[in-house]
């Protein structure tokens, strides 16, 4: 692991997102897109890392990511997508989804469209409503899904005015996020410890799944899909565990694996390296999981800032029915798989990191210390 570069921005970050390369592309990662929370005036800004390292014409690292353009942005920014090269979609805290449009001529950002009220609150016995924050939006051209507070599911399509499908008491607690696992399935999870899938093809408002936590209820802030294997999914939540969940077996997770010390906010696995997971949490620690098997004997070591201890997962299900060539490293129950090399990428803990994202070898991420952290180098 290389150097990570700090940039203070002189505002909260609550979502840090790569530009996605166009398809076929070999370029590395070079945008990234922020959005902030918790200040007097909240933002979505476009950087770009641009070349590191290099000397500029004062004879001064290139080190800082350069801010091309930013707009204000409306509430607290909750969730941060890339629709495509050019558009961006934003959950706000106020209950509204915004797209917007990056012009890349004179570097600025537009509000292309906008749902105001995605997300509210209806009073008991009156019309009167008052906004729910969006929690999480999720992606897949032309399509957009939106959750929140407020326990509604949104289907939108770009340029449409109107939501195509809307289920309106999806879940009686908060979905805290959404994911797709395939074109017209959707994954959600919520504060009391449940996925629950989501099929657009059925008509009814029932999931046509759920899975959940045993015993403690503990609420699930994050969800990503393996990118390969689309049944394979990680969650996080509020006791900084990572769960690893088969949605073809069971209605409980794989594995579950001790992690944070404070809530998880956000898991994701490597795009193009799925044995790789990365985890952000409220304890302001930012964490590469390796599951990796073809270091042999590989070492357990836990290596945060010079302390070492043996880590072992936890395997619930027995999975001797699945053919073991087709399984997920993260699914694996051997036991000497199950050792998983976590390294903590951050030189030291601060405030909350509340937003990671990882494409090819770069890392972002955001905290509350308003500090952007960048690696172009992942697997050196």
């Amino acid at each position: 692991m290389e150097e990570i570069y700090a940039k203070f921005v002189s505002q909260k970050i609550s979502k840090t997102r790569w530009r996605p390369l166009p398809p076929g592309s070999l370029q590395t990662a070079e945008t990234f897109a922020t959005g902030s929370w918790d200040n007097e005036e909240n933002y979505i800004s476009l950087w770009s890392i641009g070349d590191f390292g290099n000397l500029d014409s004062d004879g001064g690292f290139e080190g800082d990511h350069q801010l091309l353009c930013d707009i204000r942005h409306h509430g607290d920014v909750m969730d941060l997508q890339f629709f495509d090269q050019e558009r961006i979609v934003a959950a706000s805290s106020t209950g509204c989804v915004t797209v917007f449009l990056h012009h890349p001529n004179n570097q600025t950002l537009s509000v292309n469209q906008q749902w105001t009220t995605a997300h509210y609150h209806t009073g008991p016995g009156s019309p009167s409503y008052s906004s729910a924050p969006c929690t999480g939006v999720v992606c897949n051209n032309p399509e957009i899904v939106t959750v929140g507070e407020d326990g509604r599911i949104n289907l939108f399509r770009a340029d449409h005015k109107e939501a195509v499908r809307t289920i309106d008491n999806a879940d009686s607690s908060t979905l805290h996020a959404v994911t797709f696992l395939r074109t017209p399935e959707i994954l959600t999870v919520n504060s009391i410890g449940q996925l629950k899938i989501w099929d657009f093809r059925q008509q009814g408002n029932e999931p046509s799944q759920i899975l959940s936590l045993t015993g403690d209820r503990v609420p699930l802030h994050c969800v990503d899909r393996h990118p390969n294997q689309q049944h394979v999914v990680a969650t996080g939540g509020q006791d900084g565990m990572l769960s690893i969940w088969d949605v073809r077996q069971g209605t409980m997770p794989v594995s579950l694996l001790k992690a944070h010390e404070a809530e998880m906010w956000e898991v994701h696995f490597h795009p193009s390296n799925p044995e790789h997971l990365f985890t952000c949490s409220e304890d302001g620690s930012l964490w590469h999981w390796d599951a990796s098997t073809d270091v042999p004997e590989k070492s357990s070591l836990f290596h945060q800032g010079g302390r070492s201890s043996t880590f072992l997962s936890h395997s619930i299900s027995n999975q001797a029915n699945v053919h073991q060539s087709v399984i997920s490293s993260w699914l694996s129950t051997d036991p000497a798989k199950d050792r998983i090399e976590i390294t903590s990428l951050l030189p030291s803990r601060s405030l909350s990191v509340n937003s990671l994202d990882v494409l090819g070898p770069c890392l972002v991420c955001g905290t509350d210390a308003e500090a952007i952290y960048v690696t172009r180098h992942l697997f050196s």
